[in-house]
């Protein structure tokens, strides 16, 4: 993989639903573990262009949704949909900024920026009491996982372990786990399908700095559908001890 290209990374990137695999039966799935509340305070941290926003609202109707993301335009692109739903705040900024307290916060596919260490210690201030973390991590769902498998992730320069090795990071954080479950192929197609239209959109007389972006995009692409039995996301709601 080349030295990361910002410019070429948000061009690909704008406009597309969401900014990882995904899909609302997660989100059903976390709430009903946690007994989420009608009226719970969420935190959709890195929440990209707000594509959980909606199925968050749908778990907690009477409550409210604070969505936060490093990019600008990301919350831009969420501004344009939920702007005028005064059940939503839209904030630009880091995943460990807003104060809650919230009941429920919500990281899809991001806290590896941070690390469960630290990730999950620098949420446990912004928790209600009885409020719960719900995110999902890259790992490895066997234990030699192939050399390909494991390509998909250092390309990302990301460290990647089992579901055990997850498990113990919680643990460790000073977690319980109540539940754990892997993302489904559809989760992953969810993001790469709009992704693979926008690589298509934009082939066209891209210049060599985005040809490089989209060629690594698809690359990525490939990988995961040879390796995905081998490697994906676990998806694990947990509750400080």
């Amino acid at each position: 993989m080349g030295e990361f290209d910002p410019d070429a990374f948000f061009q690909l990137h704008a406009d597309l639903p969401r900014e990882g695999p995904g899909e609302a039966a997660d989100v059903v799935w976390a709430a009903a573990l946690t007994g989420l509340n009608p009226e719970a305070r969420v935190l959709d941290a890195a929440s990209g262009p707000g594509g959980d926003i909606g199925a968050l609202l749908r778990v907690a109707p009477k409550g409210h949704v604070t969505a936060v993301d490093l990019h600008g335009p990301f919350i831009d692109a969420a501004r344009a949909q939920w702007g005028q739903d005064d059940r939503v705040t839209l904030m630009t900024g880091h995943m460990l900024a807003p104060q809650g307290p919230f009941d429920l916060i919500w990281c899809a596919g991001a806290v590896y920026f941070l690390s469960i260490g630290v990730a999950l210690p620098g949420w446990h201030p912004r928790l209600a009491p009885g409020g719960s973390i719900a995110f999902s991590e890259p790992c490895y769902f066997i234990e030699n996982p192939s050399d390909g498998a494991r390509a998909l992730w250092q390309e990302e320069g990301v460290t990647v372990v089992t579901e055990a090795g997850v498990t113990d990071q919680i643990e460790a954080a000073g977690y319980e786990t109540l539940g754990q479950r892997r993302l489904s192929d559809l989760a992953w197609e969810n993001y790469y399908r709009p992704l693979e239209a926008r690589i298509a959109q934009l082939r066209p007389g891209a210049d060599d700095r985005l040809a490089r972006v989209l060629d690594e995009n698809e690359a990525e692409i490939a990988t995961w559908r040879t390796h995905q039995h081998e490697t994906g996301y676990l998806l694990s709601v947990v509750r400080p001890r």
